[in-house]
This record gives C-alpha cells, sequence and structure tokens, in this order.
C-alpha cells in the first residue's frame, strides 16, 4: 500500500515539475535566444499562463527588451482578442438607449400603395420607383429624446446601407411618407423626400450603432428595412421601426 503510494505522490510531483508555470526568466530566456514575439505569446496561449507581475518585473522585462505586445499578453494571459461577434440573446432588429439602456423598437405594419396609384399620379411628378406608403396611427409608442442613439442587428448578409431612414408625415388616423426601392436612390425629385441620410458605426458581426443629430427635428420617423416592400404591382404590406422624436 505505502509503494503505491509513493509511486502515485512520484507521479504527481512529476506531473507538477512538467507543467512548472512560465516565469519571467523564463520569458527573457526566450527573448534572448532570439525567439520572436509570436511565437512566445502562442506559448503564453499554450501554458494559459498569466502572470502578477509587480512594477520591478515590468522594468526587468522593458530593461530585457521585451516587447509591449508580449508584456501585454502576459498581463492579459491571452495571444490576442477574441473575434467580436453578435450577442447570442441579440435578435435581429432595431433598439435605442434609453436611461443607458438599450430597448427594443417593436415594428409597426406599413401599408404600401402601388400599382395603379402610381400610374394615375405619374403627371404629379412620381418618377419610376417611387411607392407610398402609410402606418395606421398618427404617433409612434416609442418616444425618444436626445441624444439619438440606435443599436441596428442585420439578418446575414445585409448592409446596413440596405436600410433607410424615412420622416413620416403625420396626419389624423395615420403617418405616410414617400421612398424608392430598387437601388434607385438616386433618383432626384420627390422621390427621395422623406429620405434622412444617416451614418453608422459597425460594433460587432452584423451590429451597428447610428446616433442621429438632434437637428433632424422633433416628429415621426422609422427606420426601413430592406425587404419591407413585397409586390410592386398591387397592394401590399411590409415592417417598420417607428419612433417619435420629442421637443
Amino acid at each position: 500500500m505505502n509503494r503505491i503510494f509513493l509511486k502515485i505522490l512520484t507521479c504527481s510531483l512529476s506531473l507538477q515539475i512538467a507543467f512548472a508555470a512560465l516565469t519571467v526568466d523564463d520569458i527573457i530566456k526566450m527573448n534572448k535566444a532570439g525567439l520572436g514575439e509570436d511565437i512566445i505569446i502562442a506559448q503564453l496561449a499554450k501554458d494559459n499562463a498569466k502572470f502578477d507581475l509587480s512594477t520591478d518585473d515590468l522594468i526587468k522585462l522593458k530593461g530585457a527588451g521585451i516587447s509591449d505586445k508580449v508584456i501585454k499578453a502576459l498581463v492579459t494571459g491571452n495571444s490576442a482578442p477574441a473575434a467580436v461577434a453578435a450577442p447570442a440573446s441579440v435578435e435581429i432588429g432595431v433598439m435605442y438607449k434609453k436611461n443607458g439602456e438599450w430597448v427594443e423598437v417593436n415594428p409597426e405594419v406599413v401599408n404600401w400603395k402601388t400599382g395603379g396609384v402610381l400610374k394615375s399620379m405619374a403627371t404629379g411628378g412620381i418618377v419610376k420607383g417611387d411607392i407610398n406608403g402609410n402606418v395606421t396611427g398618427a404617433n409612434s409608442r416609442n418616444s425618444v429624446k436626445t441624444p439619438l442613439e440606435f443599436k441596428i442587428v442585420t439578418p446575414e448578409g445585409v448592409a446596413i446601407t440596405e436600410y433607410q431612414l424615412l420622416r413620416l408625415h403625420q396626419n389624423k388616423d395615420y403617418r405616410e411618407f414617400r421612398t424608392v426601392t430598387g437601388g434607385v436612390m438616386h433618383i432626384s425629385g420627390g422621390a427621395t423626400r422623406d429620405v434622412v441620410p444617416f451614418e453608422s458605426k459597425k460594433t460587432a458581426t452584423r451590429v451597428f450603432e447610428i446616433i442621429l443629430p438632434g437637428s433632424i427635428g422633433a416628429g415621426e420617423y422609422g427606420f426601413l428595412p430592406p425587404g419591407a416592400f413585397g409586390s410592386a404591382n398591387s397592394a401590399s404590406i411590409g415592417k417598420m421601426y417607428t419612433f417619435r422624436l420629442l421637443e
């Protein structure tokens, strides 16, 4: 029994020696041997090594010619930052920041007027590609104030530039707007009267943050996702992420 215990103890000690943590001196030795910083960092990652470096250790490493990249890896215990991806819990859609927290913007149904309506109004300045849409109700249920911070999570393969920000005109029982489809946003005249330009910043895979200037003015607005418009020959429905900018 004692012999078995001694054998287990010997193996345990051997494993501890074999897998002894790297030291500051080991890093300096590897550097002096001519090993590149990528190789040293790869070894740190392999051993999952993380150093609790003192001020003296930092000075010693710097004096030995260790690069800042390697020193950073020693402190963080990571060879490179993890790839940023869209959080699994975040679904496709639009959110706005309210009191420091992201709040979901629930989409509203858009009713499109197309087909014969376009033809009958062609002489009124509406060019091919124009579509008219309206949303039921005089106001959006989402009220926002400046600063206007939004986050859009796009579907796979969809660019943020495919989204449109549109100004909605209020009526008694609905809001209406005009836009264009089919990649003809360069059309001049009434077709783009309600389009509001915006800039975005990519913060993760398929995630974009948008800050709108308060100068766009109070009123009703909506983000129109790509594919929201269905048929070009008859009435159809889509969706829009609407919000109301207060004074």
